[in-house]
């Protein structure tokens, strides 16, 4: 194992003693008590199975016989989600034929920032999260359940999901995906046509013709955003079947491998005598490994703020410093977009996750002594799933990229170190996709324009009133404010500036995701501006020094002039509308973006 990698594993492990033991020892006492339907009140499991068919009514009074919850975050408005629909059925079935049970347990909500973006329902993103904890939780408090199946895709849902499960971490757990649509429009050509609409180049037709031309059918959008990286850090993790993770929907591997896993958690269960619930294989070593493949392939930088909130469901202290600790030593082996030109689909046929786990492997970038849903040891995820004659089996997979420019090997890597910078400094503490950022634009010294809505840059731009160098501050955007929305409604600005050769950066408490552009940003910065963090006394014109390089942020101002400052208070009144004003006691509880920007955070903690 690479030192650095063991470094970072000891010193998590020895940090989340005293949080990680409660924890276990709630799940292990929940665990020993046996199928929790068989001590129910007769009325209460009478009601619990009212409404099944006479042969899973008769199954489930039988304590040998699995009953797996299904949780779901289908709707058919959203792409992602919308192959789900068929899902339970195909589940159930697959349950009745070695003798088990599955049972709808739940639907949790999905929003997606890609329709709210811009819009007052993006300022719900984070929230939704911690709301699809909370009904996850709902689903499976009815004690009826040996196992779960996790059925969702995208930005906010695996993660909430997740952190819902291991609240229920007794329980054998696996998840579902559903896959990425069949390639459409380049990306990069999307983006083009974006950015010129920013310009004036390009007619609203056009840039219509050109959305629709990339979100075009059912799946996963296929940039590199959270909604991969949500899949990919899954099946890393040993929570999805091995290879399960980009098969593209509605296609006879992508049901087959529904079926399996559906088969699968059943043998995961106290029931199958290979008894292995979720809580103990969400571990130090596999949040690890987490990292290091979300630093190989430039994953979303969400994932600053999800995985430091998963953990702490599971008992675990993550910290921006691990990450950047374990960033600094992991190659980037993928370029995809938005930090490459091709897509996941060209991940995927480049040689996809076997390939990407057999390098990490070898290099002792990964733990391979974890537990999975496939067995134990990561190195079972080497293997692709095929069929063969209609059977599903796994085969070796690529020892060699079919493609480099989208997928190479440790010993030709597209960086020496990962996606991800810590940016520190007397402004507070952030981090930058340095991934997606050409090394020539991640030094950025000039004059602060401060912004505290994403409108007022757009309308500066179109005024013609930022061709110049200058960094945008764009504060009151983090997730006591307002929710922390993603802010991709100034991207195709900045983008335009730096093309015509200005020094542009973006400084903000606030988000920009997976998508985040060329455009240098420091993100998530905390404190935030809301109750008077540093971004609270930038002024126009003072200088700003952002160096992705070196991770330095660093405001130059005369400390005594700071100190002397007002913090700004903010100006804009968006609490109200769009059901904001039903999240306000939310957005009251949240942690600081580096503790996950969670509402459960402090909570959690007091009672482990």
């Amino acid at each position: 194992m690479h030192p650095r990698v063991l470094e970072v594993t000891d010193r998590l492990i020895a940090r989340s003693r005293a949080t990680r033991e409660p924890y276990l020892a709630m799940i292990r006492a929940a665990a020993s008590e046996g199928p929790q339907r068989g001590k129910l009140q007769c009325a209460n499991f009478a009601h619990g199975v009212a409404g099944c068919g006479s042969e899973d009514k008769q199954a489930l009074r039988l304590m040998n016989a699995a009953n797996v919850a299904i949780v779901s975050a289908y709707n058919d408005m959203l792409s992602a989600h919308q192959p789900y629909q068929h899902y339970p059925e195909q589940i159930k079935q697959a349950l009745r034929e070695i003798g088990s049970v599955g049972q709808f347990a739940g639907g949790v909500p999905a929003m997606c920032d890609g329709v709210t973006q811009g819009e007052p329902g993006m300022e719900l993103g984070i929230a939704s999260r911690e709301v699809i904890a909370m009904a996850t939780a709902v689903a499976l408090s009815h004690n009826m359940f040996d196992a779960a199946l996790y059925l969702g895709i995208c930005d906010k849902i695996v993660p909430g999901l997740l952190m819902g499960a291991l609240r229920f971490g007794h329980l054998p757990s696996l998840f579902v995906p559903a896959g990425p649509m069949p390639s459409g429009l380049s990306n990069k050509d999307k983006a083009d046509v974006r950015q010129r609409y920013a310009e004036g180049k390009a007619t609203r037709d056009e840039l219509l013709a050109a959305e629709m031309a990339a979100y075009h059918s059912p799946g996963t959008c296929t940039f590199y955003g959270t909604a991969n990286t949500n899949q990919l850090l899954m099946e890393v993790m040993g929570l999805h079947l091995p290879g399960a993770s980009f098969i593209n929907p509605n296609t006879p591997l992508r049901d087959a491998l529904t079926h399996e896993a559906a088969q699968q958690v059943t043998r995961l269960s106290k029931q199958s005598g290979q008894f292995m619930p979720l809580g103990e294989i969400v571990d130090e070593r596999c949040l690890v490994n987490s990292i290091v493949a979300l630093s190989a392939t430039g994953g979303s930088t969400n994932h600053t703020l999800h995985m430091p909130a998963i953990a702490r469901a599971a008992g675990i202290q993550l910290t921006w410093q691990d990450m950047a600790d374990l960033s600094a030593v992991t190659p980037t082996l993928a370029h995809v977009y938005p930090n490459g030109k091709d897509d996941i689909n060209h991940f995927q046929a480049a040689g996809g996750m076997a390939f990407l786990i057999r390098e990490l492997l070898d290099a002792g970038l990964l733990h391979e002594n974890v537990n999975t849903v496939a067995g134990h040891g990561l190195s079972r995820y080497t293997r692709e799933p095929f069929l063969d004659d209609g059977q599903l089996v796994w085969r070796d997979g690529p020892r060699k990229s079919h493609d480099q420019s989208v997928l190479r090997p440790v010993a030709n890597p597209f960086s020496a170190e990962g996606g991800l910078r810590l940016m520190q400094g007397n402004l507070g503490r952030g981090v930058m996709k340095v991934s997606a950022v050409a090394l020539e634009h991640q030094l950025v010294e000039a004059p602060a324009l401060v912004f505290e809505d994403q409108q007022q840059l757009a309308d500066a731009f179109k005024a013609g009133e930022l061709e110049r160098d200058f960094v945008a501050v764009m504060r009151f955007q983090g997730p006591r404010s307002n929710g922390m929305p993603e802010l991709h409604k100034m991207t195709p600005f900045l983008g335009v500036l730096q093309d015509r050769g200005f020094k542009v950066a973006l400084v903000t408490d606030g988000r920009m995701s997976g998508a985040s552009g060329k455009i240098p940003a420091a993100i998530h910065v905390c404190p935030e501006a809301f109750g008077g963090g540093p971004l609270a006394l930038v002024r126009d014109d003072d200088r700003i020094r952002l160096d992705g390089h070196t991770g330095e942020l660093q405001l130059l101002v005369d400390a005594a002039e700071l100190a002397a400052r007002e913090p700004a208070l903010g100006t804009l009144d968006n609490a109200v509308g769009c059901g904001r004003e039903l999240f306000a006691f939310m957005r009251q509880s949240f942690s600081s973006a580096e503790q996950g920007a969670s509402a459960f955070t402090a909570s959690l903690e007091s009672l482990q």
